[in-house]
This record gives structure tokens, C-alpha cells and sequence, in this order.
């Protein structure tokens, strides 16, 4: 579980996100649309209990209930364009930094090296090294996977670096170990497009590897004595700041 620190700094930026969704709304939307089309929507759900001993009104209502429910939908498509890609990336940014906790002294974990399509990975070369660390076992090749996997364990009480060594090449990922809020990127990757999932260290050179990862322990956010996934309360409190403050602004949504 995350100390009391990430609680208090999640729940300020699910705060913030929350108003940030609510300005974009605000701003992209047309209000009047909105308001205009849930007044329609709410107009055939009473048309239903209405006229419920009047089928041809009772198929007009579901009729208009589906275009205005699409008019609706189509409404919601230009804030909801602007707020996809910054939300993705703040999200994955979160995850880095709440979805995981750093390794702890004396404690092992798995590195793994991702080879690309085609690669033998019986016949490579592969060897493991690093800083703050001890390689525990020798290499476990999973051909039908194109990995290879070493146990190692965290010696030192800070930050430490695994090396690996295939094929000439050398490519090193750090290793977070220790206490605090920190960012942990669980992989070092070579594709820009993989990067924007696993951002936090550079992209390495070409080589038959595509990706060398570490497993750090999951984290849950204490919440009132109740241990959840950092997504769960940052989606709560952002929706509850936006729903909270879009009825007091008069905004709609």
C-alpha cells in the first residue's frame, strides 16, 4: 500500500483533471444544444408512460428517443475529441507513478528482454549485469514468447541500473528502488509509438531487442481503510469535482 503522500497528491490532481474536464466541456460544447436535447430525450421517456395504451405515439416517442439520443451522442464528440489524447497521456503518466511501487531492499524481481519478430532466441547471446543489484539465476529462454528472463535481487537501499549485453549491443534501464513518490517506468523501450505508453527513459538503439522491462510490485491507494486501484479513486473524485461544479456553474453534460 502507498503512503499517505500519494493519496493526497492523487486526489489533487483527480481534483484538478475533474475541473479541467469540466472547462473543455464548457468551452467546445454548445449548451444550448445540450440542454435542448435532453429536454427532448426526457420528453419521450415521459411519452412512454404517457401514452402507454397508445402504440403509434409509443412508436413515435422510440423513434425520436433514438435522434435525439443521436444528436446527443454527436454533441458529446467535439469536447470529447479535445480531452482523449491529453487524458491518455495523464493517465499513463498516473499509472507510473501510483500503479507500482518501488522495489525494496533484499527484495527479487524478473527482468525481461523483449526480442523482435524473427529472433533466435535459443541461439542469442544474452547476458545481465548491473548497478545495486544481484543477478540470481542465469538466463530463462521462452522461445514461443522471443524472451529471455533473469531473477535478480535489489542489494542497495537506492536506486540501482540493470545492463544487458546481446549481440554487441548495450542497452541499460534503471531500476527504482527506495521510498517517496517516484516515476517507474517498467520499460525501456525502441519504438517512439511504444514510448507514449512507457515514457520516463529514452529510446534505445536499434537492436534485436524491441523492449527490457522490470516487474515492480503492484500499489493500492488507502482510501478511508479500504485499499483500491489509484484508477478507481481518480475517477471518482474527478467525476465528483466535475458533476459538483457543473451543477453550481450551470453547465451541462
Amino acid at each position: 500500500m502507498l503512503p499517505a503522500a500519494h493519496f493526497w497528491s492523487l486526489t489533487a490532481i483527480a481534483a484538478a483533471a475533474g475541473a479541467a474536464m469540466l472547462w473543455v466541456f464548457r468551452r467546445f460544447s454548445d449548451q444550448a444544444a445540450v440542454a435542448l436535447a435532453k429536454r427532448r430525450l426526457w420528453a419521450c421517456l415521459y411519452a412512454f408512460r404517457l401514452f402507454g395504451d397508445e402504440p403509434s405515439l409509443i412508436f413515435r416517442a422510440q423513434k425520436q428517443l433514438l435522434i435525439w439520443n443521436g444528436r446527443y451522442l454527436a454533441l458529446m464528440l467535439r469536447p470529447a475529441a479535445v480531452m482523449i489524447l491529453p487524458t491518455l497521456l495523464l493517465l499513463t503518466g498516473l499509472d507510473a507513478i501510483y500503479g507500482h511501487r518501488p522495489l525494496a531492499a533484499g527484495e527479487s524481481t524478473v527482468v525481461t528482454a523483449q526480442f523482435r519478430s524473427g529472433s533466435d532466441v535459443d541461439g542469442v547471446a544474452a547476458s545481465l549485469e548491473g548497478h545495486g543489484i544481484a543477478v540470481e539465476t542465469p538466463p530463462v529462454r521462452i522461445p514461443e514468447e522471443r524472451q529471455v528472463c533473469w531473477r535478480v535481487r535489489v542489494t542497495g537501499a537506492g536506486d540501482g541500473s540493470v545492463v544487458l549485453r546481446v549481440s554487441g549491443t548495450v542497452i541499460r534501464k534503471t531500476l527504482q528502488s527506495g521510498s517517496g513518490i517516484r516515476f517507474i517506468p517498467e520499460r525501456r523501450v525502441s519504438s517512439p509509438f511504444t514510448w507514449l505508453r512507457y515514457p520516463g527513459e529514452s529510446l534505445f538503439a536499434d537492436s534485436p531487442v524491441s523492449w527490457i522491462g522490470i516487474a515492480y510490485p503492484p500499489a493500492r491507494i488507502a482510501v478511508f481503510s479500504f485499499e483500491v486501484h489509484w484508477l478507481v479513486w481518480f475517477l471518482a473524485v474527478s467525476l465528483l469535482v466535475a458533476l459538483a461544479l457543473g451543477k453550481a456553474l450551470g453547465i451541462r453534460f
